[in-house]
């Protein structure tokens, strides 16, 4: 499968799976997660604001709306209508401002320099072309400012048991199936990460630094939102 291909297969699985994903993120908003999060993030931000942030599959818009009550101008893309969709209600939900676009997050269409902040979570493992992404990423960034990535070895850890009671149990064997497939297609399933994105970064002239404790901190314990695949974190200061 080529990787136009591949494209068209994973915003077709993430269209199925947006009106599950989005109750997901609904409970993970009314979650300890959600303060996690905020603490976790705002932890690697300048304190002051407002700062304009782009969320990068942003999905149903958990950062998002963590970052525009923080009272920060956000733009959410994805390149799924339907997550857009669940963005937009989720964000009426939560009353609060943001700005949402389906938009491919390997070919940005804004301007170079504009946002001060670039943030993704759970993004680059699904992208067919992970280096354009994080070119694009820093691209948009104003000279001094921050890309927040936050995704794991999802592929590696596929077969890895979760809680009997998990965040996936409502995911059909079905979609379970097309999920693999994903997994299967892609280039960056089989890189050691976060080594590739440090290896990566390097090669589009930026240093990086890499946090391997999220996951510690954000999923101490098995709970709901438990996954076996340690998050790790990967923040860039553009020059």
């Amino acid at each position: 499968m080529n990787k136009e291909n591949a494209k068209d297969y994973i915003v077709e699985y993430w269209q199925e799976r947006s009106p599950e994903f989005a109750k997901l993120r609904k409970q993970e908003l009314q979650s300890e997660k959600q303060q996690l999060w905020k603490e976790e993030i705002l932890a690697k931000l300048p304190s002051q604001g407002p700062l304009r942030i782009l969320d990068v599959g942003c999905g149903a818009g958990f950062f998002s709306i963590i970052l525009a009550k923080e009272g920060h101008i956000v733009t959410g893309i994805d390149i799924t209508p339907g997550m857009i969709t669940m963005a937009q209600q989720l964000a009426k939900e939560e009353q609060i401002a943001a700005n949402f676009m389906v938009m491919d997050a390997e070919n940005l269409e804004f301007e170079a320099n504009t946002f001060d902040v670039v943030i993704a979570r759970n993004v680059t493992w699904n992208l067919p072309l992970p280096d354009k992404a994080y070119a694009e990423w820093l691209r948009v960034l104003k000279p001094g400012g921050i890309l927040l990535n936050y995704d794991a070895e999802y592929a590696a850890h596929r077969n890895d048991p979760l809680p009997e009671i998990n965040a996936h149990s409502a995911v059909t064997k079905e979609l379970n199936k097309k999920c693999n497939a994903i997994y299967s297609m892609l280039e960056i399933s089989n890189y050691p990460r976060p080594r590739w994105d440090v290896e990566l970064l390097a090669s589009l002239g930026v240093t990086c630094e890499v946090d391997l404790d999220v996951n510690k901190r954000i999923y101490p314990k098995q709970d709901w939102f438990y996954s076996p695949a340690a998050v790790f974190g990967v923040k860039v200061i553009k020059p």
